[in-house]
């Protein structure tokens, strides 16, 4: 289980109820686990969540049973929660629990149920005799985990206080001669060792040509004189993902080096600069990407500027530039304060090799808080 306090969990309960009747719907069937999570504490591998007025019907099966008793009388306790034990087959005891609610609107989350799951609900209550309706919904909880609550506001300064402790030893062991899954393998053993459950994600450690690779998966290639390494690792700790990138020299850096590195280091900062409540997601995107372009590194920087960081290290909000196709009326997309997302442009030459700087931050009342601390000076190793 995880450790958001009772008070935490009964906030977000509260948050989730008025936006589902906003949305008009009763109760909400919540199958995404991180969605689940951040209702419950519940870190396992199979529940499903129905929260209604005044209840979280917790779904699970056997295997999970004592972890939740476990956690009742406890200061972690899910408020509210009925737990109904699952005896055969999910969605069976989902329709049977829904037929006897009173709830007729049932919002179910579009994103995460498939078509034939939503059939056999259906019919399922069909069945049972019920009338109620499913209705798609979109985002809900996930809305209300964008902005984090003190708990987690906590949870992630200490997850980046520890990841910025990992940084500095993980630059420490960058080497010409070394390969760069040696370098992953070694980086990951330092997350493990600084306190975090696993990483984040699939580290990334590319050298040379390989830095022109957003993505690249670490390989044989050994570290030479004159590479750029990218170096991309976060660590899930108290369920929650921090993520952090630095770019580094081997041996000398040229003159060419040094003008890219210098140019996604000022987009960096000006993105960081731009972040306060209330500034639009795209308006913090463009501080980037206009400072790449004036340095003739525009069409260098191909994804966005950072992304949200909690349960998922990849969620709300995006900070992205505008998509004609997708976000034409999203001028109220604005940051709020309690927001955590990463910053994190970069510039990749095919050919040549890759800069990326990337560092965590928390929305403030007044401005912006850089979570992580690693220096971002072009370090020569």
């Amino acid at each position: 289980m995880s450790h958001a306090p009772t008070d935490a969990l009964e906030r977000r309960h509260q948050a989730v109820r008025r936006e589902a009747a906003a949305r008009g719907v009763d109760a909400l069937v919540v199958t995404s686990l991180p969605n689940v999570l951040y209702l419950t504490n519940f870190t396992g591998s199979a529940a499903i969540a129905v929260v209604t007025a005044d209840r979280v019907h917790f779904l699970t099966d056997f295997r999970y049973v004592t972890a939740v008793n476990d956690a009742r009388g406890t200061g972690q306790e899910c408020p509210g929660l009925e737990l109904a034990i699952v005896d055969g087959a999910y969605d069976t005891t989902l329709a049977r629990l829904l037929s006897a609610l009173p709830a007729r609107r049932i919002g179910f989350e579009a994103a995460h149920l498939t078509v034939s799951r939503h059939r056999l609900l259906e019919g399922a209550l069909a069945q049972n005799g019920a009338s109620h309706e499913l209705v798609a919904t979109e985002g809900l909880v996930e809305g209300v985990r964008a902005v984090k609550d003190a708990h987690e506001i906590g949870t992630l300064r200490e997850a980046a206080s520890r990841l910025s402790v990992v940084a500095r030893r993980v630059i420490a062991d960058v080497r010409r001669g070394r390969t760069e899954r040696e370098i992953a393998h070694m980086i990951d053993s330092h997350l493990v060792e600084g306190g975090f459950t696993k990483p984040a994600f699939d580290t990334i450690a590319a050298s040379g040509p390989n830095a022109a690779l957003p993505h690249a998966h670490p390989g044989e290639r050994k570290l030479t004189e004159g590479d750029l390494v990218v170096l991309d690792f976060g660590g899930v700790y108290d369920s929650y993902c921090v993520d952090l990138t630095r770019t580094v020299s081997v041996g000398p850096a040229n003159e060419r080096t040094r003008e890219v590195y210098s140019a996604v280091r000022d987009a960096h900062d000006r993105a960081i600069a731009a972040v306060a409540p209330g500034r639009s997601r795209f308006e913090i995107d463009r501080a980037a990407r206009d400072t790449l372009a004036e340095r003739g590194l525009g069409e260098a920087f191909g994804h966005g500027t950072g992304h949200g960081l909690g349960i998922e290290v990849h969620e709300d909000p995006k900070i992205s530039r505008r998509r004609p196709d997708l976000d034409a009326h999203a001028e109220d997309e604005t940051v709020t304060a309690g927001m955590v997302f990463t910053i994190e442009p970069g510039a990749y030459l095919p050919g040549w090799g890759g800069v990326r700087i990337e560092d965590d931050v928390l929305v403030t009342t007044s401005g912006v808080e850089v979570l992580t601390d690693v220096t971002t000076e072009l370090l020569e190793i």
